[in-house]
């Protein structure tokens, strides 16, 4: 269908709707929109208080946005049942009938997203809602070396992630200021890159980036980058970066959080050129006998916990301590995902 098909569709089910009556049982009334995605089929709805809806369905394990959530669109994860069916939907909805000439217009860009898109209608959707929403970012300098190098690291990871599952991007809490770059529940992984050579020695900021969870496991996952050398072709930095864009459900909030940890896409070229080798990957379980300063040692040794702005080198370039095992380390990543449900 065009748009205008589109148009003509989704205004003669609302009329359809509008004339139906309305009672305490049946606060939405809705009809089922000729559009099909994997997750099933678009319907068009309208609710007690006569606004209009355009839902589109989900998993009912989805978690769907909390905005936009104004005084004119609201979006809301709404399950349905009949006598025969159930299922659930990201329901958008217009609390303006002023606006519904403005909320058609939005909602044919959203059938026609979701028509070319059925395989992930939700990301149809965000990204029709994300072309309709003005996005101002403060000006700032372009990555450093040594930040490219660690927001690199932090992306190897959130690909592993978003591999096993696409909302793993909520996950990634180091860009919003969280203690540890990965969270969930009570586990927990810190990055650490360098593209440095030389031995494992990275750098740790505060007491408390190597403080487990409460009652939780803490995991440093440390990554050696080299440049590619002749003949080897390496990952492109923007490379890494579009995998994860490709990989999330959510590539505006994905952005938003990119852009808390210093990347802007209007700098992309600056880094056309950078391309890494993992030469060294290492997963470390930060245990009691792990060389690291928390407020607790601090304690134990009797220096005040006032000290602040604590910044230190711990020396991973021994045997000991040990490596977690390859295996050991995916269950983390496992973990992480379980945790985040």
């Amino acid at each position: 269908m065009n748009d205008e098909a589109f148009r003509n569709l989704l205004e003669d089910h609302w009329a359809a709707l509008e004339t139906e009556q309305t009672t305490g049982e049946r606060r939405l009334r809705v009809s089922q929109l000729p559009v099909m995605t994997a997750q099933g089929t678009l319907a068009a709805g309208v609710d007690r208080e006569g606004y209009r809806h355009v839902l589109v369905p989900v998993h009912t394990h989805r978690k769907i946005r909390t905005s936009p959530d104004g005084p004119v669109l609201r979006l809301r994860k709404r399950p349905l049942e009949d006598d025969e069916t159930y299922q659930t939907y990201a329901d958008l909805a217009c609390l303006r009938a002023d606006l519904n000439d403005l909320f058609t217009d939005l909602c044919v860009d959203v059938l026609s997203a979701t028509a070319a898109l059925p395989e992930n209608p939700v990301k149809a959707l965000y990204g029709v809602l994300d072309r309709w929403k003005a996005l101002f970012q403060s000006q700032s300098a372009p990555l450093g070396p040594k930040q490219i190098a660690g927001l690199f690291g932090e992306l190897l990871v959130l690909e592993r992630l978003l591999s096993r599952d696409s909302s793993a991007h909520r996950i990634w809490r180091g860009p919003e200021g969280h203690t540890h770059d990965f969270a969930a529940g009570k586990a927990a992984v810190e990055v650490k890159a360098s593209a440095a050579t030389g031995s494992r020695k990275p750098r740790i900021h505060g007491l408390d980036q190597l403080d487990p969870p409460p009652g939780g496991t803490l995991c440093l996952a440390w990554f050696r980058l080299e440049t590619p050398s002749a003949g080897d072709a390496g990952l492109g930095f923007l490379e890494l970066l579009e995998q994860t864009l490709h990989s999330c459900d959510d590539e505006t909030a994905l952005l938003t959080m990119l852009a808390g940890a210093g990347y802007r896409p209007i700098d992309a070229e600056k880094y056309r050129g950078i391309r890494f080798v993992v030469e060294e990957e290492r997963w470390y379980r930060v245990s009691c006998d792990f060389p690291r300063l928390t407020k607790q040692t601090l304690l134990n040794a009797g220096v005040p916990v006032s000290v602040l702005d604590v910044d230190y080198t711990i020396d991973l370039s021994a045997d000991i301590p040990a490596p977690m095992t390859a295996d050991e380390a995916v269950q983390m990543l496992d973990r992480l995902i379980q945790e985040s449900v």
